[in-house]
């Protein structure tokens, strides 16, 4: 476990563009803690959750701005194989892993690799056996400036054995502004034409799906207040299924697009990845200390997970989350948060 001391002793890195976005991180969990975004106006706001404190992330917990790994998401009964080998995973919700177990990536303190007024890397390693996962990973986290509204994530790992890998970044998002309620009054457009059902554990029943027709289908924006498909909200699994393109010097494609129709703040997100794993913050009660004296309520953020499909080891037909030595796992997700002006 990661000790709280050196916790203390974190610093934060700040990149920023004069006039324009700012991220603020730290090597724990290679996490991002505040990103400042424009209204249509130019105002600034912090617009995502998180904790002033950096021990308040390893003692409260919730994975706020974190890279999560070995695997995020929920692998079921803690349990896959691979080769008709079997491994057997840290179980930390309930029968279940989720997001690499109790001392997953989330919980590392990353060392930083490089560092420039416009990007930083971290870097971890995960050793043979770690958490119960085969082989020992070297896993890296980038955040780049990408002109002024713009940062771009790229994850990369590579293993020694073959394994499984999924890292994701699990910020938190709330564009009117971290503590001023709940994103309930955001639109949400998902781009997929299906999703991953799930058990009332949250585990995938292995069936994909089609949204048409149903309360998944946010193919065109939607208030997310009536787009729920329950009181609890979302935790699920979307198949992104926009095509690919040139954006930013990288081939991405389409996964969200989410608005704060107030303030006209907006976020794009882009991706490699199949899966967008949508989770709007139904555990938040009001206990957790957020930043500036916020405390966090019900559906205070939005959480849009760029993702391998939750489980996929355990469903051979999803897509592999498999990585052998000498391949390269590469995630990229790219935050637009160019203001809507109308």
């Amino acid at each position: 476990m990661t000790d709280p001391l050196d916790v203390q002793e974190l610093s934060t890195i700040t990149l920023r563009r004069e006039g324009g976005i700012e991220i603020s991180l730290v090597a724990l969990g290679a996490r991002i803690t505040g990103l400042m975004a424009a209204d249509r106006t130019g105002a600034l706001a912090d617009v995502v959750l998180g904790h002033d404190r950096p021990e308040d992330y390893l003692t409260v917990g919730g994975y706020l701005g974190a890279t999560c790994g070995r695997y995020a998401n929920r692998i079921a009964h803690g349990r896959f194989s691979l080769d008709g080998r079997e491994s057997d995973l840290d179980r930390n919700e309930g029968a279940h892993q989720l997001h690499g177990g109790r001392d997953g990536f989330d919980r590392k303190i990353w060392g930083v690799a490089s560092l420039s007024p416009t990007h930083v890397t971290f870097a971890t390693h995960s050793p043979d056996g770690e958490m119960g996962f085969p082989g020992a990973v070297d896993a890296s986290c980038t955040y780049q400036l990408v002109g002024d509204n713009s940062v771009l994530i790229e994850m990369i790992a590579t293993t020694s054995a073959s394994t499984v890998v999924n890292l994701a970044n699990h910020a938190y998002f709330n564009l009117a502004g971290q503590g001023n309620g709940s994103v309930l009054g955001h639109s949400l457009k998902i781009h997929a034409g299906h999703y991953t059902p799930v058990g009332s554990d949250k585990i995938p029943t292995g069936e994909v799906r089609a949204v048409s027709g149903s309360a998944f289908d946010l193919t065109t924006s939607r208030p997310i207040s009536r787009a729920m498909p329950g009181p609890e909200g979302f935790d699920h699994n979307f198949c992104l299924s926009a095509p690919v393109q040139s954006i930013a010097g990288e081939y991405l494609r389409r996964a969200a697009e989410l608005t704060d129709p107030a303030s006209g703040r907006a976020l794009k997100l882009w991706t490699t990845e199949v899966g967008l794993q949508v989770y709007t913050g139904a555990h938040f009660d009001g206990s957790q200390p957020g930043k500036a004296g916020a405390r966090y309520g019900r559906f205070a953020g939005i959480a849009l997970e760029t993702q391998k499909f939750p489980d996929a080891p355990n469903h051979p037909q999803f897509p592999s989350a498999r990585l052998d030595p000498g391949q390269l796992y590469r995630h990229l997700v790219l935050l637009d948060l160019t203001p809507d002006k109308t």
